[in-house]
């Protein structure tokens, strides 16, 4: 692993190339990011952009979801992954938060929803413009960190807290940079000769 890189100013290329750039999920406004969020869990987000705008014209805000049971939710979501346990979460965040306005956009406030964890939590925190508490670590994240060569180990919660220390809060988008990364580029049989940061890679390096 190569101690001597400058994580900080190592970053900023990968920072630069996506910076702005939305997230892959299809979402018109905070209320169908939050859903998409939790449905995407384990899922691809290509899966949920096919049947999100069914699900968002029967059940168009939090409101309208909130009044909903989670057996109503089935004929959209059936085709999700573990789509009986997310019924049940959406309803309860939809019962907890009542309406659009009252969505929560702080990591404390997001987790304590049903069916939110810390990375869905930073992903909805980002495409909703709040100062990151976080950093997103995706399963491409967790594939491209330790090949870099900034955080070790396969476990996400253990690679947050390394980013984490790592790199000022600023640059806290290297999560969802790293993503995009590893849809693209560093995908499981990474196109390393494309890689704008093969000149700090652990595991470019160690190929050579």
């Amino acid at each position: 692993m190569p101690t001597a890189v400058n994580w900080p100013e190592a970053i900023k290329p990968l920072l630069k190339k996506y910076k702005g750039t939305k997230h892959p999920l299809d979402y018109e406004n905070i209320y169908q990011l939050v859903v998409g969020v939790v449905l995407s869990a384990q899922d691809s987000d290509r899966n949920i952009n096919k049947l999100g705008p069914e699900l968002f014209r029967a059940f168009p805000n939090m409101q309208a979801l909130a009044k909903a049971a989670p057996d109503d939710l089935l004929p959209y979501i059936s085709k999700v992954r573990n789509f009986g346990n997310k019924a049940k979460w959406l309803t309860g965040i939809a019962q907890q938060v009542k309406k659009d306005a009252n969505i929560p956009l702080t990591q404390e406030t997001l987790t304590a929803l049903p069916g939110i964890g810390r990375k869905s939590a930073n992903v909805i925190m980002r495409e909703a413009g709040a100062k990151p508490e976080g950093v997103i670590v995706d399963l491409h994240v967790v594939r491209v960190a330790p090949r870099l060569g900034i955080a070790t180990g396969a476990d996400a919660t253990k690679i947050e807290k390394q980013l984490m220390a790592v790199l000022p809060q600023d640059e806290w988008d290297a999560g969802m940079a790293m993503s995009f990364l590893g849809r693209e580029i560093c995908r499981p049989t990474p196109k390393c000769g494309e890689c704008l940061m093969n000149p700090v890679c652990a595991y470019y390096q160690s190929t050579k």
